[in-house]
């Protein structure tokens, strides 16, 4: 036996024999990490968020992503089309739909379905902006908008996964799961990678903010803003804090020396998650304790606004605007703690019918709390340092639904040839409109912008280059714009 395989065999032997007490050593590793005690020079760090620099200096060390599930009515929101307005309840030529694929469209009497929105400029850059969102009117000059994106996938869930993952099927990392494998996180108390829902759920579900074949470390954990933040965190009845740390001890203890043996990545995130969990039981409570921001904050995201008298919406509820808005204050104070990433998921925007009166009751709990975000981060100055992304999972046709036969409906089928998405801090410019769509909104026909571009973009402001960010799986280093992308250089600032 040589001296290194020798000491390494002592060293597992006073894991497994030592009557120190398991309790003790996990708790003299979480002492060491909080600088109470030295750890030893030889010993490696087995916390998988250990804060790692990206290749080369990021614009961007931490995004907020607001995610409207269901997907938006580009050219009732973003992309005003006076023309379609004009044409309102005329057909399309057979030309333009012929090999079309539609969720539910009937296409020999589908007609086009004009807008009533009023679109007016905004700020020194003068951007035409939704009248139904004059709060985030006011941070134009710091938003880029986006109205070339197309993707791939024409239903719900695949063109979810397409946005957050890159590719339309199960089993990949979100692009949060990717920057947190990737940067690591600056806090040691509360996850690299949050969730905070609002509404009745995206049909992704988990799979949004999932790992995948990352470690479980990388995986998004859902938040709630009412009662326990994350389910099972607390103690169950007659269990104390210190049964609590001895029990932690021991199961620590038998993981290290599990991960000694076999060097496996997932015991890693295993006593992370152990440990991390404890240090949450404290932190967590803390967070969504909002009693040390002033009235004036909360009463700008809109904390304690009124609920709409009418709320019984496919996005609605009875604390939906209070959810959002809180959920929008909390993402500001989870990336102000070293979160990387945060995912603020609403649904639904799935506007097939009723859309005038659903769709401005969706605008109306995203304008005031969206705004108040960008406005707070840019004050705190944040808002340099942290990208905010807005966007659905592709946008909604110009025609009018029609399904049944029935000649017109009074809502969109999902489109995923064409639509609007917006972002701003991080490296972004602001105050400028990328790409155009044709003059009914169908498809880009000026600077399209595919997700993967989209996905190549937040990369390289995070200081990464897509085509070199990859993880081995299978045999293959596979990355997040596996299916292409390029930079999008117009939006960088």
């Amino acid at each position: 036996m040589s001296l290194q395989s020798g000491f390494q065999h002592a060293r597992r032997e006073f894991f497994t024999t030592s009557a120190a007490g398991l309790g003790g050593l996990a708790l003299t590793s979480m002492f060491a990490d909080d600088g109470l005690l030295g750890a030893p020079a030889e010993t490696p760090s087995l916390n998988p968020l250990d804060v790692r620099p990206p290749p080369f200096a990021p614009r961007a060390k931490r995004c907020i992503l607001i995610f409207l599930a269901g997907a938006p009515s580009h050219v009732d929101l973003y992309d005003p089309k006076p023309i379609l307005q004009h044409r309102n309840g005329q057909a399309l030529p057979k030309s333009l739909t012929d090999k079309v694929r539609f969720a539910f469209i009937k296409k020999e009497s589908a007609i086009l379905l004009g807008s009533p929105r009023k679109f007016s400029p905004h700020g020194q850059s003068a951007m035409p902006w939704c009248d139904l969102m004059p709060r985030l009117g006011s941070c134009v000059d710091d938003i880029a908008l986006v109205r070339s994106m197309h993707t791939d996938a024409f239903n719900h869930h695949p063109a979810q996964l397409m946005m957050t993952t890159g590719v339309p099927r199960f089993g990949r990392p979100s692009l949060g799961s990717w920057l947190t494998y990737g940067l690591g996180s600056d806090s040691r108390d509360l996850p690299a990678y949050v969730v905070l829902p609002t509404g009745r759920g995206s049909s992704g579900g988990v799979s949004n903010w999932t790992s995948g074949f990352l470690p479980t470390t990388y995986e998004g954990v859902v938040f709630r803003s009412r009662g326990e933040p994350v389910l099972n965190l607390n103690n169950p009845p007659g269990v104390s804090r210190r049964m609590q740390e001895l029990g932690l001890g021991a199961i620590s203890a038998l993981n290290r020396r599990r991960y000694r043996l076999l060097g496996d990545p997932e015991i890693a995130s295993r006593i992370n998650s152990y440990e991390l969990a404890f240090r949450m039981q404290s932190a967590a409570p803390r967070l969504i304790d909002l009693s040390d921001e002033s009235q004036e904050t909360q009463d700008a995201y809109g904390v304690n606004r009124p609920e709409p008298k009418n709320h019984s919406f496919r996005g609605g509820g009875p604390h939906v605007y209070q959810q959002f808005a809180t959920n929008c204050l909390l993402a500001r104070r989870l990336i102000e703690r070293g979160t990387r990433f945060v995912t603020l998921m609403h649904a639904s925007w799935d506007h097939h019918s009723n859309l005038t009166p659903e769709i401005s009751y969706n605008a109306g709990m995203l304008d005031q709390p969206a705004a108040a975000l960008l406005q707070d981060l840019k004050q705190r100055g944040m808002l340099d340092e942290t990208l905010v992304i807005c966007a659905g999972e592709f946008g909604r046709t110009p025609l009018a639904e029609n399904r049944g036969g029935a000649k017109q409906n009074t809502g969109r089928d999902h489109h995923p040839f064409g639509f609007s998405l917006w972002l701003a801090g991080g490296g972004i410019k602001g105050g400028q409109i990328v790409g155009a769509t044709d003059e009914i909104g169908w498809a880009p026909v000026v600077d399209p912008v595919h997700v993967n571009d989209l996905h190549a973009t937040i990369m390289h402001l995070f200081g990464f280059d897509h085509l070199r960010f990859t993880h081995k799986f299978r045999g293959l280093d596979v990355r997040l714009t596996d299916q292409g992308g390029k930079v999008v250089d117009k939006l960088l600032a």
